[in-house]
């Protein structure tokens, strides 16, 4: 199947109502079957659109033609050009569009709001200009937008899109805050950072109750901060964001009377000075604040015996002692407060009892925890640098570096959840995933062939539901799911062109979730490595997971390669396969065997000739098209979060 027509099939969906409603379209228009359609004039319009963007593939006619264009999902297909915006007006059942990621000029006419449909837009990462205008816009059912990594210079009409609740339109060259954007009140995520606008905080914004997740670092805004906005955004939402801004906050230190304390943040504008004693002080009287909070007792349970507590003034964290005290960062719960003590009462003071084995990684001990509101995550101590982290960065700039980080959102992708900052320890918290990795479920869990007398109970009870390593359409998913995640990272960096390499994708770093979506873990960490030799590193995970042996070197890998050049690759496929569903199954075994070329392709001796990690989940859609999930990522990572 030609690659434009397996893009076709891909389902982007950006919310959740869309993907319902979208997914009880196509279903209902395969039943009604392609025998007599009303034609439409929808691929016109697309092609009408994209008539003057190089390297794009306009839909073929036929069968098509009957269909309305619900979908337009073409992020990173080095789309180079303007495009007619007004055309795609015309699309009346439009719902989403991403086209991310790619070399589009030109501004957008404002007609293009008109499409009656739209709920989510994503342009983010090209080189859009001017005036985004919104004025001509009938409908209010715009959800989503990011406009991110452009070169907008101002934004005109948000007033009515009062249905708005993600907005992106950071990184671009917009000069003062848009007119109207406090009239967003069911606005949820937005990121204004890095504009260089002015503004005044916190009239020009949305009501700030309202907000899950607010950036405007990197501005010239002015007014005054709430300390209760600083808590719940984080500081790193107001880096560098415009002039001095006071914070006034009400508190009471626990087994005192209340009192009202006043504490100045000031982001210094050129030429302000503040002299060191100052400083000084301040910090002083936030730190007696903060140690009055413990007593200086280890963890004890409380008088229920249900919950650990940690009332010591310090914690050993990597043979380090830190201050109890230091915040934890959960970023998804912004109002959850929590600091190390808490997590020390979660790991047993980072004892070995908590303690996860290593798995390869290229970062410090990591820990098992359960915070409040039932939230499982991993705890690892940063050691070494981390990716857009310097290792002498003040607190501000690596709880922004940290953020920078979160924002790395992909279904294929072990998402960062949060951070704690304790002088010059770093903690990062992750999404704890209870089926492992993938080196244990394809090889030290072999189905019919384990001594339970060895497993623990906790390997028994993972075990019952889990997808047997003989089945290959989980084989393939996971295959599928590491290309995904893997050509995701080589992105880069929104608005930067500079790709994130992993530099170590083996099996023990691809984590397995409770649907048996892989997610790639520890790409946190600066590499030397380059693009092309993570696609060699994903060939020879290909061969692991088709051929079912492990641990594989140059050597193994050129044998292979040998075998498949002969047209002999079943010969290599694992025998738990061949006895599994797909025993005697002619369509399964020659996706098996396709799955071997992708491959040897990206094992090429010569990095050149290998493919992009982009067009190596072109290569397997193509093997296996039925298979594509239904959903896709959401729009650039912060979209969704």
């Amino acid at each position: 199947m030609p690659l434009h027509l397996a893009a076709g099939r891909r389902l982007l969906l950006l919310l959740a109502s869309v993907a319902t409603s979208a997914a009880a379209a196509g279903a209902a228009a395969e039943a009604n079957g392609s025998s007599s359609c009303t034609l439409l004039p929808d691929a016109e319009f697309v092609r009408a659109a994209f008539l003057n963007v190089s390297n794009f593939q306009p839909p073929l006619p036929g069968r098509r033609a009957c269909r309305p264009v619900r979908r337009l999902p073409f992020p990173s297909r080095n789309l180079t050009g303007p495009v007619d915006w007004a055309e795609l007006g015309n699309l009346s059942s439009l719902l989403t569009v991403d086209l991310s990621g790619n070399s589009l000029q030109g501004g957008i006419d404002a007609s293009f709001w008109r499409a009656p449909s739209l709920r989510a837009v994503d342009v983010s990462r090209n080189n859009l200009d001017g005036v985004l205008r919104f004025d001509d816009v009938p409908s209010m059912r715009l959800a989503a937008l990011n406009v991110s990594g452009n070169q907008f210079t101002s934004v005109v009409g948000l007033a009515g899109l009062t249905g708005l609740e993600v907005l992106d339109v950071s990184r671009n060259r917009v000069g003062a805050a848009p007119e109207g954007l406090q009239n967003l009140t069911k606005v949820r995520w937005l990121d204004l950072s890095w504009n260089g606008m002015a503004g005044r905080f916190p009239d020009d914004l949305p009501p700030l109750d309202g907000l899950v997740s607010l950036n405007i670092s990197h501005n010239n805004f002015s007014g005054t901060v709430p300390a209760a906005a600083v808590r719940r955004f984080g500081q790193s939402a107001f880096f560098q964001a415009g002039n001095a801004l006071q914070v006034i906050e009400d508190g009471a230190p626990s087994g005192g009377k209340k009192r009202k304390r006043a504490v100045v943040i000031a982001l210094i504008a050129a030429g302000a000075a503040v002299t060191a004693a100052a400083l000084a002080f301040v910090a002083a009287c936030v730190a007696r604040g903060l140690a009055r909070r413990r007593k200086k007792k280890k963890k004890r349970k409380d008088k229920d015996g249900k919950a650990a507590v940690w009332e010591d003034e310090e914690v050993v964290v990597g043979a380090v002692k830190v201050a109890a005290a230091a915040p934890v960062v959960v970023l998804e719960r912004p109002l959850m407060e929590l600091t190390l003590a808490d997590l020390a009462a979660a790991t047993s003071g980072f004892g070995r009892e908590s303690q996860l084995a290593e798995t390869g990684g290229r970062s410090g001990a990591a820990y098992r925890a359960v915070l409040p509101g039932d939230l499982h995550v991993v705890v690892r101590v940063v050691e070494g640098p981390v990716a857009g982290v310097g290792e002498d960065d003040d607190e501000a700039a690596t709880a922004a570096g940290f953020r920078e980080l979160a924002r790395l959102r992909h279904p294929n992708i072990l998402p960062l959840l949060g951070y704690c900052i304790a002088g010059k320890q770093k903690l990062l918290l992750f999404e704890y995933m209870e089926k492992g990795d993938l080196h244990r479920w394809l090889h030290e869990l072999p189905v019919g062939s384990m001594d339970t007398e060895d497993i623990g109970i906790d390997t028994m009870e993972a075990l019952e539901d889990r997808k047997p390593a003989g089945d290959w359409p989980t084989r393939y998913r996971i295959i599928l799911g590491i290309a995904r995640g893997l050509a995701f990272l080589h992105q880069g960096w929104a608005g930067s062109g500079r790709p994130i390499v992993h530099g170590r994708l083996v099996p023990t770093n691809i984590l397995l979730g409770d649907d048996m979506e892989p997610r790639i873990s520890d790409f946190l960490h600066p590499s030397d490595e380059t693009p092309e030799g993570d696609v060699y590193r994903f060939g020879t995970l290909v061969f692991e997971l088709v051929t079912g042996q492990a641990r594989w070197n140059d050597a193994s890998t050129r044998w292979a390669r040998g075998v498949i050049r002969n047209r002999k690759g079943l010969n290599l496929v694992d025998d738990r396969l061949l006895r599994g569903d797909a025993a005697g199954a002619p369509e399964a075994e020659k996706e098996m065997a396709e799955c071997l070329q992708v491959g040897f392709l990206c094992t090429a001796g010569a990095p050149e000739k290998r493919p992009t990690m982009q067009q190596v989940v072109g290569l397997l859609k193509d093997i296996r098209p039925a298979a594509a999930p239904a959903g896709e990522p959401p729009v650039a990572g912060l979209m969704m979060q």
